[in-house]
């Protein structure tokens, strides 16, 4: 560490901005230091002698122990300004020389995480990430019952009811938590750094980085604790319930029965709530909302509603050797992927042309003198088919992810339905990983939506 002997020198006023902040570099970080307790002493030297004079004033004075001075509450405002003025700057230069390190360790692609509330990992010798296999249990099992069907908030349930604590010692587990690890992109192995940042460095609040600030992809960074198929898998499923808005229930039945009239969710309602027949039903959550055309679509009760699925498995499973053999044409032909992905490819390489034709215009401009006016058409007309060609890049490889997540629906579907029995009664693991809706349209027509395309109508 550099020493330096603070002695006070004679400084004026005019040449003190000189201290403040203008060699903020890391390297100069003790010599700066110096500077500023060299000026803050000078100031204080200057500012004491001037309290000492004989005040011209009748104002009331205030006593400050600290620098043993009285005078008139002005002067002590001033100085008192001043101070904060040079405590503030420290704190900028500090919180500027922190986030530089921060940075710096990013773009050397060093991750570091709050390890005391990461589950899964723990802290290695030289600060990398190590699994810890009986947490690594937990974590495996969240997107294995994700795979399976469960909602975020039933596995989150599901661990409040077991008892199993979190990292934090809480007995609650929430949604948003289970959400969190079933998108982080270290339990394949990677590691996305800076998603967020300080904005302030007063406040010191944390911000989502949405493009304003660098972020580093590091692939391979350490041991996965989920395959990186699997975890692209699972973020496919979120995409997709996100995209069908289905609502969140710990009940396993909610977001799986839908209204044949209106296409909404069938909801749990109680019956006569206050009196010995009270009941609970399932009906359309918009059956009766109001300048609405009320649904025609019948309630059911639970008890019915597994009756039903009973016999629409037993129809699927004596149907399976004519559905078993049809996914191979289904997988051929409906999902293929190969004329998309050769689009994409064309697309990628039109991109790749207009941003060499953007760079090379610009740089002409900058060295040449072009017509602005005809220059900025140019740059409008790149523009245009750049956002044409993006949105139709996206189009498409939403449309591939979404033909497979199909394929791996359909094989892991057949997985299951190759074993699977007759059933006798109603099965909770069967509803969450084998169906995908149940539409009712009357008491004669329920049709239910297998995760593998197939359809099963069955009546009460």
């Amino acid at each position: 560490m550099v020493a330096f002997n603070a002695t006070p020198l004679n400084i004026e006023s005019s040449d003190l901005y000189l201290f403040f902040g203008i060699f903020d570099v890391q390297t100069f970080a003790p010599f700066i230091l110096y500077l500023k307790m060299v000026a803050l002493q000078s100031l204080m030297v200057a500012f004491n002698a001037t309290l000492t004079q004989p005040s011209t004033t009748k104002n009331a004075t205030l006593s400050l122990q600290n620098q043993n001075c009285i005078n008139d509450s002005v002067k002590v405002e001033l100085l008192l300004t001043i101070m904060s003025s040079i405590a503030q700057e420290e704190s900028r230069s500090i919180s500027e020389n922190v986030r530089w390190g921060v940075r710096k360790r990013m773009a050397d692609g060093k991750v570091q995480i709050a390890f005391a509330t990461f589950l899964g990992y723990d802290r290695g010798p030289n600060g990398e990430l190590v699994v810890n296999e009986e947490q690594a249990v937990l974590v495996r099992r969240i997107f294995g019952m994700y795979l399976s069907g469960y909602t975020p908030t039933q596995i989150a349930q599901t661990f409040t009811d077991e008892g199993i604590p979190t990292l934090t010692g809480k007995t609650r587990w929430h949604r948003d938590r289970i959400i969190s690890i079933l998108t982080n992109e270290k339990y394949k192995g990677d590691a996305l750094l800076q998603k967020t940042y300080t904005a302030d460095f007063l406040t010191k609040r944390a911000k989502i980085n949405r493009g304003e600030m660098p972020q580093y992809y590091v692939k391979d960074d350490h041991e996965a604790i989920i395959e990186p198929d699997v975890f692209d898998h699972v973020q496919r499923m979120l995409a997709y319930a996100k995209k069908r808005k289905r609502t969140s229930s710990v009940s396993i039945l909610a977001s799986k029965i839908c209204c044949g009239d209106c296409g909404g969710y069938y909801g749990q309602k109680v019956w006569h709530s206050t009196d010995k027949y009270r009941r609970m039903i399932w009906r359309c959550n918009q059956k009766y909302e109001k300048g609405g055309t009320k649904c025609t679509s019948p309630h059911l009760t639970e008890e019915q509603v597994k009756k039903l699925f009973v016999k629409a498995v037993n129809a699927l499973i004596a149907r399976r050797e004519s559905i078993i053999s049809g996914y191979g044409g289904v997988i051929r032909t409906a999902l293929s992927t190969e004329r998309q992905e050769k689009r994409l490819e064309m697309l990628e390489t039109e991109i790749a042309e207009l941003e060499a034709r953007n760079e090379e215009l610009i740089e002409r401009n900058a060295t040449v003198a072009l017509d602005q006016d005809e220059y900025q058409a140019q740059r409008d007309n790149i523009l245009v088919q750049y956002e044409r060609l993006n949105a139709e890049c996206q189009e498409i490889t939403q449309d591939i992810n979404e033909k497979c997540l199909r394929r791996e629906q359909i094989e892991r579907f057949r997985h299951e339905f190759e074993k699977l029995e007759s059933l006798i009664e109603f099965n909770e693991m069967l509803w969450i990983s084998m169906l995908e809706k149940m539409t009712v349209y009357s008491k004669d027509r329920i049709v239910f939506e297998f995760r593998d395309g197939s359809e099963i109508e069955v009546a009460l």
